[in-house]
């Protein structure tokens, strides 16, 4: 049966793991949301969250959204090819109902897996 659990082994950890990715990265993005992607060496998808302060005040709402993008990360994980991801939330994405973010960042992992594979 497929997993669907969300260990330490999709998350990006270190700093220099976060820095592989900023390098020459494959883009997809929205006015809200960004996904940077590496191809990486691993068996699976990684992913590497950032949620600045200066976008999202309070530490509720920051968790908020990362809550429902590492669900949906979760979720996804079998259909996104084996890259590191780093996801940059910018301004307009608290306003965004649960749903419409859920939605929003399935659109992107779409996005980003046809730009690695075609």
């Amino acid at each position: 049966m497929t997993s669907y659990t969300f260990t330490r082994e999709l998350r990006l950890l270190t700093p220099a793991q976060f820095k592989s990715v900023f390098s020459n990265p494959i883009k997809a993005s929205s006015a809200e949301i960004t996904l940077l992607a590496v191809p990486n060496s691993e068996q699976h998808p990684r992913i590497g969250l950032t949620v600045a302060k200066r976008f999202v005040k309070r530490a509720n709402q920051r968790n908020r959204i990362k809550r429902v993008i590492r669900d949906s990360f979760r979720l996804h994980q079998h259909d996104i090819p084996n890259i590191d991801i780093v996801v940059l939330v910018r301004n307009g994405v608290m306003e965004m109902e649960n749903a419409e973010l859920h939605k929003l960042i399935e659109k992107l992992w779409r996005k980003l897996s046809r730009r690695y594979n075609g």
